[in-house]
């Protein structure tokens, strides 16, 4: 894990420590993980800033036979980060990447930090940059508002998108936020409809 209780980002000493005791066990292979993967921000004593591409860098010279980055938001998936993983021979050439809806309005809604448009430019980029990179989806169906039209278009958009696989998740209340207060509650029996052809189509 890249953070500890409260989301708070594990020093870097201490992530490739961890690495190396992993390595030393015998574990071929290594993923990092965190609440918010491409967030990660560590300032030391000395008041050196660490980035994720950091944590990513020190890893790489270990000689781990692989490491996979989990899931990372597309608009923190650096230029330096996709030519790490390009170049890198223990690096997976394998992204899962966040999109929960191909809707536009409904991405403004989810108050999400990327359009949909970009999305699309980063995953054909990928796509371009490194043909056998496997690229996975998350996408959440039943959010609030929206309707038949705003789910096909998240259908239409997934339909031409060239990713590997998707995790479909049906929207559920959750207590204290932003969508919870939202109108145009989706039905249950019509997020399990949608979830059911997402995941046929993955």
């Amino acid at each position: 894990p890249l953070a500890r209780g409260g989301s708070r980002s594990l020093d870097i000493n201490t992530v490739i420590d961890n690495a190396k005791k992993l390595l030393d066990s015998g574990y071929k292979e290594i993923v990092l993980t965190g609440v918010n993967t491409g967030d990660y921000n560590y300032s030391d004593a000395n008041k050196n800033n660490y980035k994720l591409i950091n944590v990513l860098n020190e890893l790489e010279k270990l000689g781990i036979p692989r490491i996979r980055i989990s899931s990372i938001e597309p608009n923190l998936l650096t230029d330096e980060i996709i030519q790490l993983v390009k170049s890198s021979k223990s690096f997976c050439r394998h992204f899962h990447i966040p999109l929960q809806s191909g809707d536009p309005e409904t991405l403004k809604l989810m108050r999400r930090r990327y359009s949909r448009d970009y999305y699309e430019e980063l995953i054909c980029r990928l796509n371009s940059e490194m043909p056998d990179t496997g690229i996975g989806v998350d996408v959440i169906v039943g959010f609030p508002q929206e309707t038949d039209e705003r789910f096909e278009n998240t259908l239409n958009f997934l339909e031409k998108l060239p990713v590997s696989y998707l995790h479909v998740f049906s929207y559920s209340e959750r207590k204290n936020t932003h969508a919870v207060m939202l109108e145009g509650r989706v039905d249950i029996t019509k997020r399990k409809q949608r979830s059911r052809i997402l995941r046929d189509l993955s």
